[in-house]
């Protein structure tokens, strides 16, 4: 029997997706667990499996569409299966939830819940249609696209099924002439952010006002870190291999954690959260934002194989890439602006983490060793803390740690 099918909800935090590739077309067979599409979340670029056996019978979407968890985007059936009665269905101004068959509960499949975008050819129209109570025809996702634009719904002309207003009209519609135009000044382009960069915008947000945070900055002599390294790297030479500044930060961030693990907890829901693991979130930039792929077991790793899990995450982290479980249920975040040459930030603790360290360029200036000016390499570091579960002495010792072991990297085999 023919189904509705919906986009599922391929992360904890997806508030929506972009359907960025059909794997399968019309009238193609579909087994279960095959591949139907790729749709871009705020997480990453994920695969969009078939629950079900059939046939493919009608697509919904178009490949870019941006569509909220459980949009339709498919009907799937027997071949030569009539589904013009799931057709008039979704061509009506919304869809019950009893419409569309639910799919098995342990594989979420989504159904029809929320008005989707009309399926039927568009009917003539010289403005927006109105429902008998004067209510402009568009759908759930429509609105808050149009909200989300400033725009007006009932300045558009919808070309959907009896003057609706759908997200192609909201998309075409001809673009505003600001006074400063006349001017012979530019006016702003708008983009529409990216799913990714949707969410990082919601989770800061959210971050910034929930959580109470506080800073603690160490300068740390670089010097010993500078030499083991090149150490390492001598020893490495013949195999091919390096590591990096940041690789042995990581280490140092790990045992530190063993040394200090009240820093290594969350807050949620009012509990505290003692982590028994250390899972370190390491910040990798992409085109469209940020993203954390977690080193698991950190403080169990040798430098070379952290260093070869930290390459091949951020590798595939900006091909976007990565799996849920890899970006996922870090105990503590590293970010490092270094390679831009910036000498100091704070950055913004990454819920439910309870912290986060913002490392610094290295910097090379005349220090003070013995009564005497010599050159010097400094790095300077930047703790964010939840003060909810992290005190100030709290951080300040794990601080005090984290020194020690980059200004002697020997500590960290003990």
């Amino acid at each position: 029997m023919a189904k509705i099918i919906g986009l599922p909800k391929l992360s904890p935090t997806m508030e929506e997706g972009v359907l960025v590739r059909w794997t399968k077309k019309e009238g193609d067979a579909v087994e279960v667990d095959e591949l139907l599409a790729e749709v871009e979340t705020d997480k990453a670029t994920m695969e969009f499996r078939s629950f079900d056996r059939g046939v493919l019978l009608k697509i919904l979407v178009s490949e870019g569409d941006t569509l909220a968890p459980d949009a339709p985007v498919a009907i799937m059936g027997d071949a030569g299966e009539d589904i013009s009665d799931l057709l008039a269905q979704l061509a009506a101004p919304s869809v019950s939830p009893t419409s569309a068959q639910p799919a098995s509960p342990d594989r979420q499949t989504a159904v029809a819940l929320p008005s989707p975008e009309p399926i039927a050819a568009p009917a003539a129209s010289s403005g927006p249609a109105e429902a008998p109570t004067g209510r402009i025809l568009s759908s759930p996702l429509v609105r808050r696209l149009a909200r989300e634009q400033g725009v007006e719904l009932t300045a558009l002309r919808g070309t959907g099924p009896r003057g609706r207003i759908i997200k192609r009209d909201l998309e075409q519609r001809p673009a505003a002439t600001p006074s400063v135009a006349r001017a012979g000044r530019m006016p702003a382009r708008v983009e529409r952010a990216s799913a990714t960069r949707r969410t990082i915008a919601r989770r800061l947000t959210e971050s910034t006002q929930s959580i109470p945070h506080y800073y603690l900055t160490i300068d740390v002599d670089a010097a010993p870190l500078v030499d083991a390294r090149r150490q390492i790297n001598a020893e490495l030479a013949d195999e091919g291999e390096k590591i990096s500044l940041n690789d042995l930060i990581v280490k140092a961030c790990a045992v530190a954690l063993r040394r200090v693990p009240e820093v290594n907890v969350s807050w949620v829901d009012g509990d505290i959260h003692a982590h028994q693991v250390v899972d370190i979130s390491v910040a990798v930039a992409i085109p469209d934002g940020l993203v954390t792929p977690v080193v698991r077991d950190a403080d169990k790793l040798g430098v070379l194989e952290l260093s070869q899990q930290v390459r091949e995450l951020a590798g595939r982290a900006r091909d976007k890439r990565l799996s849920l479980e890899e970006m996922t249920n870090g105990t503590f975040s590293i970010s490092s602006l270094g390679m831009f040459g910036i000498e100091s930030f704070t950055a913004v603790i990454n819920p439910p983490e309870g912290a986060i360290l913002a490392v610094g360029t290295l910097r090379e200036e005349p220090v003070v060793q013995g009564g005497a000016v010599v050159p010097g390499k400094r790095m300077r570091m930047t703790l964010s803390c939840d003060h909810r579960v992290i005190d100030g002495a709290v951080g300040a010792r794990f601080c005090a740690a984290l020194k020690r072991l980059l200004e002697s990297p020997t500590n960290m085999l003990i």
